[in-house]
Parts: C-alpha cells; sequence; structure tokens
C-alpha cells in the first residue's frame, strides 16, 4: 500500500509566493515571501454566495473573512480557515482588487512586506464599519461601505474597485 498523506480543503488560492503568518492582535495576514511584481496575481478568492442579511446572521469569524462582490451579495468560505482569506485592510495597499473576487499587485511587493487593500475597493454596504489601526500616514482611523465615494479614493483606487462599485462611481459622474 501506498503512504496516504492529507490535504488541507482549500476554496481559493494564493500565490506561492505569499506566506501566511501572524498578525497579533487582529489575527493572521498574507505576506510576500518573495519579490513580488506589480499586476502579478496574489490570491482568487472562493466560498459561497450569501445575502447581506445572510451574512449578518453567520459567525463573526465567517463575517470578517467575507467580501462584498456585488450589491446585496458577498461572497464568504464559511468555517473553511483558508489562507487567502488573511488579506488585512490597509488604507495604503499594495494590493487591489480586478474583478469581484481576484486580488493583484498594485506596484511592487518586497519580501516580508504585508499584502494588503483597501476595503473601500470592495465594500459598499451603508452600515458597514471597521476601526482601523495601520499607522499609516494617510490612515483614515476607519474603513466604512460609503468610502468609495470620497473621490481621492476613487482617483488612487481607478482599475481596482469591485466592479458593482465601479459601476455606481461611473453613475455618480454621470449625473
Amino acid at each position: 500500500m501506498g503512504q496516504t498523506t492529507t490535504r488541507q480543503a482549500h476554496i481559493s488560492w494564493r500565490s506561492p509566493k505569499t506566506e501566511r503568518r501572524a498578525t497579533p492582535p487582529y489575527g493572521d495576514g498574507l505576506f510576500a515571501a518573495q519579490k513580488i511584481a506589480k499586476g502579478e496575481l496574489l490570491a482568487v478568492w472562493g466560498g459561497v454566495i450569501v445575502s447581506t442579511a445572510e451574512l449578518r446572521s453567520l459567525p463573526q469569524y465567517v463575517q470578517d473573512r467575507a467580501i462584498q462582490v456585488e450589491e446585496d451579495h458577498h461572497l464568504c468560505s464559511g468555517q473553511i480557515d483558508d489562507d487567502a482569506d488573511c488579506v488585512n485592510h490597509s488604507c495604503n495597499p499594495n494590493a487591489g482588487l480586478q474583478g469581484q473576487i481576484t486580488l493583484v499587485a498594485m506596484r511592487d511587493i518586497e519580501p516580508g512586506e504585508e499584502i494588503c487593500f483597501d476595503y473601500a475597493m470592495s465594500d459598499g454596504d451603508p452600515s458597514y464599519y471597521l476601526p482601523c489601526q495601520c499607522g499609516d500616514s494617510q490612515c483614515r482611523h476607519a474603513a466604512t461601505g460609503n468610502d468609495w465615494m470620497l473621490p481621492e479614493l476613487q482617483e488612487r483606487y481607478k482599475g481596482y474597485f469591485s466592479p458593482y462599485l465601479q459601476r455606481r462611481i461611473d453613475a455618480q459622474h454621470h449625473r
């Protein structure tokens, strides 16, 4: 008989150039283990789609690892502890969205740097609120579901918003 190996279930993908590390007291984060070039694919998220109401009824752990992908639709991995879900928020990110479920490098990322994106690129629920302690000079001290409306973020993150938020931005500019 051959050797038995156990594999951890994954519903998402993360670049082999990244690694998961502890980020006390926040939990875990995803870090560059090797140099990553601008535009390089960092993660592709998978999971199940739930409504906002359904998401709010789930355990906080699940809510914390969900991403809004459309109006009233959120992608979550449920109870699966997937490394690709460990991408934290920063008000000065090095990663951005390409579509609804793909994360790419917005600039070159050096080994040891934490991979972060601004949740303003994905979250448009007006009730969303996350205290921020990224410590960056550009820190807004909170990420909210209304941050996508800020003109300076619309300019800085152009091309990195979730498609549903980009549609909102386009509609806002055509009024």
